[in-house]
């Protein structure tokens, strides 16, 4: 064995509980930390043939890069829409990275860890309202969650012509319609071959919404001539949280021969809630579903979870199948995750979801949505207060969206969202909103509190002055 890893094995425990002072005293204190920084220049650096080992690198690591570190898992980072993590996650993070497991495959003899992501796809059904005859799984994010669902849906379409895409290509056009897509889904269809300039756009709502007008939606529908489609519909878009109305889609649904994906990133987690539950009455008929879990539930980057019903379980086969690899055994015989979603090699992801999940349970994550959606409200009020700083679109959920009342100051936007976050005590994002330029704000961590909304309006009120 190498001297440095000996010596690193030999004193794991100590090197650890380095770790661990390191990462308490930032975890708990991270909402002092700054949510932006000076972006660091990296200088190249030949690897040497020694190392130096655990404790020293460390020590360069703190010396080089701690103090770069943002906090964006922090109660002020209110941009990208992302989640902090809870206690009970972090340690089942940690345990994910000691246990270092490949969940694949069922079998007689084994590791456990298909069956933990099992298990917790089942709690993640329950807190969602969600029916058990979903298959889900665990991928990286928004992208890979789309992208799975998508697959089986661009495989479903080719069954519908007598073929089968996964094996022989695409040949044929694949019809998509939607009204406000994620970005990720139009890279997944850009993956997927299907083409990210083919989606069909579908008007949406008047009244400052950005949900699917259902009556264009039928007009679109038509005018396919009775020939299958994907429909990509939104659980909470990114701007203005809005959904589309899935009682309405579902009558379509029953009517008409499409694929219904709903794309859920955050705002699927409106079902934890009694209050914003009928957002998304009617989406367990959906044929896929995709949520990410690093959002509202606050688990560490990467984890998302895709579901697709059961009944389409063949399709999934087809579409992700590793039918040239005998030694990972015949899929017919033991469930293999290799077979039912791209990635052959990932980590436990489902572990520190597991983990919060049960240590919280439904009563959590309804405070928790409860209190982002009361911050985001508190934010809103804030603005239609302030005479200088106007709404773009009604806070519905836990986004904010908003600009400067004066119009002619729209160029100025930029300077101020620096300036808003330059002191490194807040951070958000610039957005485009019906062609005004505009700032997001998103609340989904479970830190932010009163005393984080009186910080943020400060920090808005100096910008402000700043670009008078």
């Amino acid at each position: 064995m190498n001297k440095l890893l000996e010596k690193d094995f030999n004193s794991f425990d100590k090197l650890l509980h380095k770790i661990a002072e390191q990462g308490t005293e930032y975890f708990k204190n991270v909402d002092l930390e700054k949510t932006s920084l000076p972006v660091l220049k990296t200088s190249k650096k030949i690897l040497n043939n020694e190392g130096i080992g655990g404790l020293k690198t460390l020590k360069l690591f703190n010396e080089k890069f701690r103090h770069t570190i943002v906090a964006s898992s922090g109660p002020r980072y209110l941009g990208y829409v992302v989640g902090g993590t809870t206690p009970a996650a972090v340690i089942g993070d940690w345990l994910t990275t000691i246990y270092d497991q490949n969940p694949q495959t069922t079998t007689a003899q084994g590791d456990v860890s298909v069956q933990i992501e099992q298990e917790t796809i089942k709690l993640l059904l329950n807190l969602f309202h969600l029916p058990n005859n979903f298959l889900g799984g665990f991928v990286s994010g928004a992208t890979m969650s789309n992208f799975t669902c998508l697959a089986v849906a661009r495989q479903w379409i080719g069954k519908q012509e007598g073929k089968d895409f996964a094996k022989n290509g695409i040949t044929s056009t694949i019809n998509v319609l939607s009204a406000v897509p994620h970005s990720s889904a139009i890279k997944s269809l850009s993956m997927l071959g299907i083409g990210s300039a083919n989606v069909i756009k579908i008007k949406i709502e008047e009244g400052n919404r950005e949900s699917i007008n259902i009556n264009d939606l039928e007009v679109k529908i038509k005018t396919l001539n009775n020939k299958p489609f994907i429909l990509i519909s939104s659980a909470g878009t990114v701007n203005s949280a809005d959904f589309d109305n899935f009682e309405a889609i579902n009558a379509l649904h029953k009517k008409y021969n499409f694929w219904w994906h709903i794309d859920g990133a955050f705002g699927a987690f409106a079902s934890c809630s009694p209050k914003y539950r009928h957002l998304v009455k009617g989406w367990e008929n959906a044929d896929s579903i995709t949520i990410d879990c690093h959002k509202w539930l606050n688990v560490p980057y990467d984890s998302a979870v895709f579901f697709v019903k059961e009944k389409h379980n063949l399709l999934q086969l087809e579409t992700f199948q590793n039918s040239n690899a005998p030694y990972l055994g015949d899929p017919s015989e033991n469930f293999n995750y290799l077979n039912f979603l791209p990635e052959n090699s990932r980590r436990l992801r489902a572990l520190p979801a597991w983990f919060s999940l049960i240590a919280y349970g439904k009563d959590g994550y309804k405070d928790i949505v409860e209190n982002s959606v009361n911050m985001a409200q508190k934010l809103e009020e804030f603005i239609l207060q302030n005479e200088e700083l106007t709404l773009l679109t009604p806070t519905r959920l836990n986004n904010v969206c908003f600009s400067l009342k004066d119009k002619n100051k729209q160029d100025k936007i930029p300077l101020f969202i620096t300036e808003l976050n330059k002191e490194g005590k807040v951070y958000m994002t610039p957005t485009v909103y019906r062609n005004t330029k505009g700032v997001r704000a998103s609340f989904v961590n479970w830190r932010t509190n009163e005393k984080d909304i009186l910080i943020i309006t400060k920090e808005i009120e100096k910008a402000l002055k700043y670009i008078k």
